[in-house]
């Protein structure tokens, strides 16, 4: 033998010791779940994955022909698979589809703007130093009440709205939320609690009769604002012209949310009799609210855009009814989003890590769970929501149309991007620390609201040997944990977590491809999905969700 092909061989016999020895320290997948767990094969999720993320499907843009083509596929896969459609139609037929009703719109930046009335001075800004849009648009002018960070929070003992009147008026809110550097908080220590969106504060506003918010970054903040840490993404966040919005068809939040520079947030606060900097110190330290009217400021909000349309798009859902008679009316839900941010000027965004990744995973589980003889005891529904890319829109809209009652829904796992190795990235760079070896490691995003739901995941891990990281929930620079479709249900009160392979240079670029997927990891990511969930849907005792978790 040469001693070259000596050496490849003997390093060969290293590897397989190796993983034999990691294979010996794993604890058995049980007997009863053993052909579902088997049934999930890298061969197959490669395979579909090469298909969702091809130049065909033209990274299938919500409300293009080629999502709709995705939509078609993952039903096809549903039923071949042998789950049982969980939706209806029109007519009341059993159906794949969950329509979604959406809205597309294009803001028309040089047109719409904000204008301050300050007294009898007056100042307009738009764009970039008015950032936002709305699927109408808008004319209206009121006077303006600063609201803090626009909280309201009754198991944290805070209140931005406690003794003002913000009816018919327009709030001006900070982004986040209060003492977000001090890891005892009480709201959530260091990382983002659901009190933290924007779309959480305007619909907070909304119900106490305000027409329209305000938001502006923190003045005292450690970390970018939500503009600029967006703009580092690059790509498709950068894209002339900008990729359209979209927004729900009735939805629930009905008053717009413009997004100020530091320079017109200051300049609204003038009659404050405050600086920005000394009212957010002032809120943060003793976490005592400082919302107050400002005197003679009156803002006028035009927003235009330069064309609407309605659409439709669907979450696809199917249903594994459980085996016992009355746990089965009881689910857990496995999800994942199926649009990207399609193709322009010859370019194509493929989204194979985002979102094609997570989507054959669910369609991985559907085939297992079926292929296993024994069937867990609670029902499992599989759903891919529409939309996710444009703000979470087909999960929103299931959160308020569901199709089986949220209030035994037990457990939520949602996949999005769990295809590749974490790494460094402008988004990133200065702002989280990423382990140097992140081959075979998964981030669990939403811990703290359910401490159950993370102990049952890495039990079941034992079976499968992942590096699992929980630091994104210890994060609030980066926006993580209400970034995908797990929120909408978190606004719920179920216990839900995303399953996350962590940022990369390719996320949001055409360079998000097949080709750079890390299969062997995704294999495993999906293993662990598939005994976490028979766990969540056969346990006694499902998770308890905590609705204000404390810091720690």
């Amino acid at each position: 033998m040469r001693k070259a092909a000596w050496g490849a061989a003997f390093g060969l016999l290293v590897w397989s010791c190796a993983a034999l020895a990691e294979s010996a320290q794993l604890a058995p997948v049980p007997a009863t779940q053993r052909p579902g767990f088997d049934h999930i094969r890298e061969a197959d999720l490669r395979a579909d994955l090469m298909f969702l993320a091809s130049d065909a499907l033209q990274g299938r843009m919500s409300l293009q022909p080629e999502d709709d083509a995705a939509v078609q596929w993952i039903a096809a896969e549903f039923a071949k698979a042998g789950l049982v459609p969980a939706a209806t139609d029109e007519k009341g037929a059993p159906s794949w589809f969950q329509p979604v009703p959406l809205i597309e719109y294009r803001p028309n930046p040089a047109a719409s703007a904000l204008t301050l009335r300050l007294g009898s001075a007056e100042q307009s800004w738009k764009s970039p130093e008015v950032l936002g849009g709305f699927r109408d648009d808008i004319d209206l002018a009121a006077p303006v009440t600063f609201a803090g960070y626009g909280i309201t929070a009754p198991g944290v003992g805070y209140d931005d709205y406690k003794g003002i009147d913000v009816r018919g008026k327009i709030v001006l809110v900070f982004e986040h939320e209060p003492q977000e550097s001090d890891p005892a908080a009480r709201f959530g220590g260091t990382g983002n609690t659901r009190h933290a969106t924007n779309r959480v504060k305007a619909l907070n506003a909304q119900a106490h009769g305000a027409l329209a918010v305000l938001v502006m970054a923190e003045p005292n903040r450690k970390h970018p604002s939500n503009i600029e840490r967006y703009t580092r993404i690059g790509g498709s966040a950068k894209r002339v012209p900008p990729l359209p919005g979209q927004a729900l068809l009735g939805d629930e939040l009905r008053i717009p949310i413009l997004t100020v520079s530091d320079a017109v947030g200051a300049a609204l606060l003038t009659r404050a009799g405050a600086s920005p900097q000394a009212l957010q110190t002032a809120i943060d330290g003793p976490l005592s609210p400082q919302s107050r009217a400002l005197a003679d400021t009156v803002v006028a909000i035009h927003l235009e855009n330069t064309a609407r349309s309605r659409g439709m798009s669907a979450n696809v859902v199917g249903l594994l009814q459980g085996s016992d008679p009355t746990l089965a009316a009881e689910t857990v839900i496995i999800s994942a989003h199926h649009d990207h941010d399609g193709s322009a000027g010859g370019e194509i965004w493929h989204g194979a890590d985002d979102n094609g990744s997570g989507t054959v995973g669910v369609v991985a589980l559907a085939r297992a769970f079926v292929a296993n003889p024994a069937k867990p005891k609670r029902s499992i529904l599989f759903a891919v929501f529409a939309a996710e890319e444009r703000g979470l829109l087909g999960s929103y809209f299931m959160a308020m149309h569901p199709l089986r009652p949220l209030a035994t829904t037990r457990a939520m796992i949602n996949f999005d991007m769990i295809g590749r190795n974490e790494a460094p990235s402008e988004q990133t760079n200065g702002l989280i620390e990423i382990p140097q070896d992140t081959t075979n490691r998964l981030n669990l995003i939403g811990a703290p609201y359910s401490p159950d739901f993370d102990r049952t995941v890495r039990a079941a891990n034992r079976s499968v040997g992942l590096e699992l990281d929980s630091r994104f929930d210890r994060d609030n620079a980066l926006n993580v944990f209400f970034r995908s479709d797990q929120f909408p249900f978190v606004l719920k009160d179920v216990p839900a977590m995303w399953f996350n392979t962590g940022f990369h240079p390719d996320y949001h670029h055409t360079t998000d491809t097949a080709d750079r997927i890390n299969y062997s990891k995704m294999t495993r990511i999906v293993k662990l999905a598939y005994l976490s969930a028979w766990r969540f849907a056969s346990e006694a005792a499902p998770p308890v969700f905590v609705p204000d978790p404390a810091g720690r």
